[in-house]
C-alpha cells in the first residue's frame, strides 16, 4: 500500500507541477501586465510612466526569480526578460510604435535563424533534441535505422523538421509585427498608448502563439510519423516513459 500511495503521490505532482508552471509563467508575463496597462495607467491611478514601468517589472523579476530557484532556463521567462526592458524602453523614450513593432518582430526572427544557422553546425537543434535519452529511446532509434538503411532519409527528415520549426517562429515574427501595427496607434507617453500597450499583449497569445503552436504540433506529428515510418518502431518504443510518472 506504501508503494501504490507513493506512486500516486509522485503521478499527481507530475501533473500539478506543468499546469502550475503555465499559470504562473501567463500571470506574471501577460495577465498581471495586462490589467496594469490597461486599468492602472491612468492619471488618476499610477500614471503613465509609473504604471508602464510597475506592469513591464512583472515580467523581468520573475524571469529573474524562475532562474535563480530553478536554476534552470525558462523560455518564456527569457524572452520576457529580453523583450521587456526593450519594450519599456522604447515606451519611456516615447519613440514611434513602429520600434515596438520592429522589436517585436526581430526576436522570433532571430531564434528562428539560430535554428536554421543550426543546421551548418555539427549540432543541428531538432538533431540535439532528439538525442536526449531521457525523452527518446536513441538506442533503438538508431538501430532500426542501421537496420533499415535509412540514415540519409532520417536526416533529411529532421532537415525539414527544422525548416517547419524556424517557419513557426517567422509566421510569429509576422504576425507580432502586424498586431503592433494595428494596435498601437496612439501617441507614444499617453495614457491611451499604455492601454493599447495592454491589449497587444492580451491578443498576442491568441494572434500569435496558437498559430505557431498549430505548426508546432503539426511538425511533431510529421516528426514522428517519419520516424515510425522509417525504423517500424511504434510510438511506445521510441518514446522513453516513466511508468513511475503515468
Amino acid at each position: 500500500m506504501a508503494i501504490t500511495d507513493s506512486s500516486s503521490d509522485k503521478a499527481n505532482n507530475s501533473l500539478s507541477q506543468k499546469p502550475s508552471g503555465i499559470f504562473w509563467n501567463l500571470l506574471f508575463n501577460l495577465i498581471v501586465p495586462m490589467i496594469i496597462l490597461t486599468k492602472f495607467s491612468g492619471a488618476d491611478t499610477l500614471g503613465i510612466k509609473l504604471g508602464l514601468i510597475t506592469a513591464l517589472s512583472f515580467p523581468i523579476v520573475y524571469g529573474l526569480k524562475d532562474f535563480i530557484t530553478t536554476n534552470k532556463i525558462n523560455l518564456f521567462s527569457v524572452l520576457g526578460v529580453i523583450s521587456v526592458p526593450l519594450t519599456g524602453g522604447i515606451s519611456l523614450l516615447e519613440l514611434d510604435a513602429i520600434y515596438i513593432a520592429i522589436k517585436e518582430a526581430a526576436i522570433p526572427s532571430i531564434l528562428g535563424a539560430a535554428i536554421l544557422i543550426s543546421l551548418k553546425t555539427t549540432q543541428p537543434f531538432i538533431h540535439t533534441l532528439l538525442k536526449n535519452r531521457s525523452i527518446v529511446n536513441t538506442v533503438k532509434i538508431s538501430q532500426a535505422l542501421d537496420d533499415n538503411l535509412c540514415h540519409a532519409e532520417y536526416d533529411r527528415l529532421l532537415t525539414n523538421a527544422t525548416w517547419f520549426l524556424a517557419g513557426s517562429f517567422f509566421l510569429s515574427s509576422a504576425l507580432n509585427f502586424f498586431l503592433a501595427i494595428i494596435i498601437l496607434t496612439a501617441e507614444p507617453g499617453t495614457e491611451l498608448f499604455n492601454q493599447q500597450l495592454g491589449r497587444m499583449l492580451a491578443l498576442s497569445l491568441p494572434v500569435n502563439a496558437l498559430p505557431a503552436m498549430l505548426v508546432n504540433i503539426a511538425n511533431l506529428v510529421y516528426v514522428s510519423r517519419g520516424i515510425k515510418r522509417l525504423t517500424s518502431l511504434t510510438l511506445e518504443e521510441i518514446l522513453i516513459i516513466d511508468t513511475e510518472n503515468v
